[in-house]
């Protein structure tokens, strides 16, 4: 049965593997561009469903009313990369103007880059911008900066996480040239898919408050050879290093192998390894851009203020080799 997005190849059986129709499964990079190209989080969907259990005409409906509908461009390069086909006009025109542009980088944050294994991209976005999006956290959440006591509803947050994909200012985010190019030069290539992120809000720990974030963690298998892959985390205000700021042992990624080996048959993930940890502190607009074979996570906010950010990552639309989970 047809629908609204029943031309966009993959959906439906992306959608009968989630609600257990069928064990057909989407190769990775396919679902990952599949979710940006229709706009949507993937926590987002598998929750929605997980919950509703849909037919393809009513999780097209859902799509769109939660999404909007999609960027008919993003739907032709989408199926340009299944395809291997040469890039749409429209998208090879928007890459070459990344090309183009002036490195946002320069010498000292590449070495810094390839020394460490993050960067800090200063002034990511327009202070206009970092204003606005920590305002809209602010609503959602339903607190206010002046009222302490306000800060602490759970509500729509999932411990620091704020469940909230879609909005004008996450797109103009997710949308920077500036942003753009500082992933392009880490992976030297343009030709890469933002994700559709969340937010986050992290709140002061108090008594009766204790931090809700996650201890340094991988998000990908260990299994070796691990693939480059590239994280980042946008401060929506000024974040200083006790103000729950994100944490990360600089330079791990040169000694991960070894590492590794030195475990034997330990679980790598249960080694405590916070006290090599260093916290990031850095403004309202800079992105902190780290490799996602890094040991990184949120710290504990003792400052006096909530910790905003965005999230987000870009990829490039290649296949994604099938590792087991370690």
């Amino acid at each position: 049965m047809s629908n609204a997005l029943s031309h966009i190849r993959g959906i439906e059986t992306y959608l009968d593997r989630l609600t257990g129709r069928s064990q057909e499964r989407l190769p990775e990079h396919q679902w990952r561009m599949l979710l940006d190209t229709l706009g949507l989080g993937i926590e987002q969907t598998m929750q929605h469903v997980g919950r509703t259990r849909p037919d393809p005409a009513t999780f097209a409906e859902w799509v769109i009313a939660t999404a909007g509908e999609p960027d008919p461009d993003q739907v032709v390069r989408y199926h340009a990369a299944l395809d291997g086909a040469p890039l749409p006009p429209a998208t090879a025109a928007r890459l070459a103007e990344i090309n183009a542009m002036p490195p946002v980088l320069d010498t000292d944050d590449l070495s810094h880059w390839n020394e460490h294994g993050y960067v800090i991209l200063r002034a990511a976005i327009d202070p206009a911008l970092a204003e606005a999006t920590a305002t809209l956290v602010w609503e959602i959440v339903g607190a206010t900066p002046d009222d302490p006591a306000s800060w602490y509803d759970v509500g729509v947050r999932n411990g620091i996480m704020v469940q909230h994909f879609q909005s004008a200012q996450q797109d103009a985010i997710r949308r920077s040239p500036r942003i753009h190019k500082a992933f392009a030069q880490l992976w030297g290539s343009s030709d890469l898919w933002m994700n559709t992120d969340r937010l986050g809000f992290n709140p002061p720990v108090r008594d009766d408050w204790k931090f809700a974030g996650q201890p340094l963690h991988w998000d990908d298998s260990l299994v070796r050879p691990i693939p480059f892959g590239t994280q980042g985390i946008l401060y929506l205000t000024d974040t200083a290093a006790e103000q729950g700021a994100l944490q990360l042992i600089p330079g791990f990624h040169h000694k991960l192998d070894a590492w590794l080996d030195s475990l034997g048959d330990s679980d790598p993930r249960l080694i405590d390894l916070t006290g090599q940890a260093v916290p990031i502190a850095a403004g309202a607009g800079d992105l902190i851009i780290w490799r996602s074979d890094l040991p990184h996570g949120a710290t504990a906010n003792h400052g006096c203020a909530p910790r905003l950010v965005q999230y987000m990552a870009m990829y490039p639309p290649t296949p994604v080799v099938p590792r087991d989970w370690l």
